[in-house]
């Protein structure tokens, strides 16, 4: 088990067991909330991540339910474009959820970095549209549907973009305003409308419609930081504002003018802000744009 230390230490501990399995910890990759990731090297697995996410403070019933969905994440391991999750375990003394997970390199967050400077091929973005939207199908076929998805959801392992498939938030749904609460102002970007209001579903189609069209949106908010270089409301800073324009219908979305006429598209359709009208994925998977070739986008100059 992890050396009993105070837990504001636990990013310099250097070695982390689950299950009897010792990883030792190359250096702290993220640190979110209750979450910790940590780049580790098993002594027969090679590299992985491993994630440590404290429970202290929930209530019991809550983290049963947590451990129940984390074992049915292990069945995502067949998926090729899912982050697979290796191992788990719950330290019920200190409250702690360790994951064992596939390392990656970067996440989509660095290429989105990079618009600002260098020009994008439009084959390169079709590629990352193209995975995204495969990666949240793959996982939704097995009947997980993703929510708070944003560029660092998304990682690079071995030159494949995959999804990160756990996310504590994902888990946490039973009170949407607390997730609100609890999520960097970044994240806020990428959250659709009806995820802010929690617009309730009535009778099982439009649960349905509505349970998986908001990460639609996520995705569009996804690919116009991909296309402009930077995210639909990062301008507006403070919370409050930034949430009341993402549901305000009056708010234009800006739209700026791109070599591809099917990107354009693309963004538009999946950022309207009534859930029934966007897309579904295997619409996306089939339109136009994807079949295009237009060239570079460039540095985005607003």
């Amino acid at each position: 088990m992890l050396a009993k230390c105070p837990k504001p230490k636990e990013d310099k501990i250097s070695v982390i067991q689950v299950n009897g399995r010792t990883y030792h910890t190359l250096e702290l990759v993220s640190k979110r909330g209750p979450s910790k990731v940590f780049m580790v090297l098993g002594e027969h697995q090679g590299l992985r991540a491993v994630q440590l996410i404290s429970l202290e403070g929930v209530e019991p019933k809550v983290t049963v339910a947590l451990l129940c969905q984390v074992r049915t994440l292990k069945m995502l391991r067949d998926c090729r474009r899912v982050v697979i999750l290796y191992d788990f375990e719950y330290d019920h003394e200190r409250s702690l959820l360790k994951l064992v997970m596939e390392a990656g390199v970067n996440d989509l967050t660095s290429v989105i970095r990079s618009r600002m400077k260098e020009s994008l091929n439009i084959l390169a973005v079709k590629f990352y549209w193209s995975e995204m939207l495969q990666a949240v199908l793959e996982i939704h076929n097995k009947g997980v549907i993703p929510s708070n998805l944003e560029p660092a959801r998304f990682l690079f392992v071995n030159g494949k973009l995959k999804l990160i498939g756990f996310c504590i938030a994902d888990l946490m749904q039973a009170d949407t305003t607390s997730v609100m609460e609890e999520s960097p102002i970044n994240s806020l970007n990428f959250m659709s409308p009806e995820s802010i209001t929690r617009m309730p579903g009535h009778g099982t189609g439009d649960w349905e419609l509505i349970s998986t069209r908001p990460y639609i949106w996520s995705l569009g908010c996804i690919l116009y930081s991909l296309v402009y270089g930077h995210a639909l409301f990062q301008h507006i800073v403070a919370r409050d504002d930034k949430l009341r324009a993402i549901i305000n219908s009056k708010y234009t979305i800006p739209f700026y003018p791109l070599v591809s006429p099917s990107l354009l598209d693309v963004l538009k359709q999946c950022l309207r802000r009534n859930v029934r009208e966007r897309p579904t994925i295997n619409e996306l998977l089939r339109h136009p744009f994807l079949a295009e070739n237009h060239g570079l986008l460039k540095p985005w100059r607003n």
